[in-house]
């Protein structure tokens, strides 16, 4: 991967994800590839990787490597949760080994399209399986997940905060809307503005592919109190007027 550098498009990367001083990607460094680049080296390399060591592609100053190490969870833990995978002893355990050393490495995930791209393919579709973690048995273990995301949101990191609610895209996908109610709500009024697109957008999504009079009664008890921007990511495939209605509020 620094033998593809292109210092060109490193500076254009480092403007584009806001790594200046006081900016919320402060000190990130890039190489100045571009993400299908570091997709088809994840192809490369993804199934004879072993997973002991994708911590260093984590851990790398390199925005594109530590991209790398989470696309490279994500190839192996997809090739786990296949249907006929779901309910398969060593499968989970394998999956949990896997959602272990991202939540471990959470950090590292510490821009935003690097979270994008892995929470919901990773912990988002985890929620929808069966696992071991919380418990000497393959079950839901709804409890335990529901504190895992608990602790990310209550973090003081804004990237582990974004985990919470960004992976609930792969459960509403799914059809299940609780995920992204709980997390929107609890985040709701957070400081940054990063936050608020991404609840806001979890939102629109949930409305979506579950069910828009769900969405509405969320607006109905918080859209005179969101922040705007969450507020107008929530509502932006509604028809013009309802658009309208609801921006009337804030």
């Amino acid at each position: 991967m620094e033998s593809l550098r292109n210092e060109e498009q490193r500076a254009n990367l480092m403007r584009f994800f806001k790594t200046g001083p006081g900016q919320y990607g402060e000190g990130d460094e890039f190489l100045g590839l571009k993400v299908p680049a570091t997709r088809r080296i994840v192809k490369a390399v993804a199934s004879d990787l072993p997973l002991s060591e994708v911590p260093a592609l984590l851990r790398s100053r390199w925005h594109e490597v530590r991209l790398c190490g989470l696309l490279v969870l994500v190839e192996k833990f997809a090739k786990l949760a296949t249907r006929r995978l779901e309910d398969n002893a060593n499968a989970a355990r394998q999956r949990d080994e896997i959602i272990t050393l991202y939540l471990n490495n959470a950090q590292c995930a510490n821009n935003w399209d690097l979270v994008d791209m892995s929470a919901p393919k990773l912990l988002g579709h985890w929620l929808l399986l069966p696992t071991f973690l919380g418990g000497k048995t393959l079950d839901l273990h709804t409890a335990h997940k529901l504190h895992t995301l608990d602790r990310l949101a209550s973090s003081h990191s804004l990237w582990e905060q974004r985990i919470s609610i960004v992976c609930t895209w792969k459960t509403s996908q799914q059809g299940d809307p609780t995920w992204c109610l709980r997390y929107a709500e609890k985040l709701l009024h957070h400081r940054h503005d990063l936050m608020h697109k991404a609840v806001g957008w979890m939102l629109r999504e949930m409305g979506k592919r579950v069910s828009m009079d769900l969405l509405r009664d969320f607006l109905r008890q918080h859209a005179a109190t969101m922040p705007r921007t969450a507020l107008r990511y929530a509502i932006e495939k509604m028809p013009y007027d309802e658009r309208r209605y609801w921006m009337e509020f804030s």
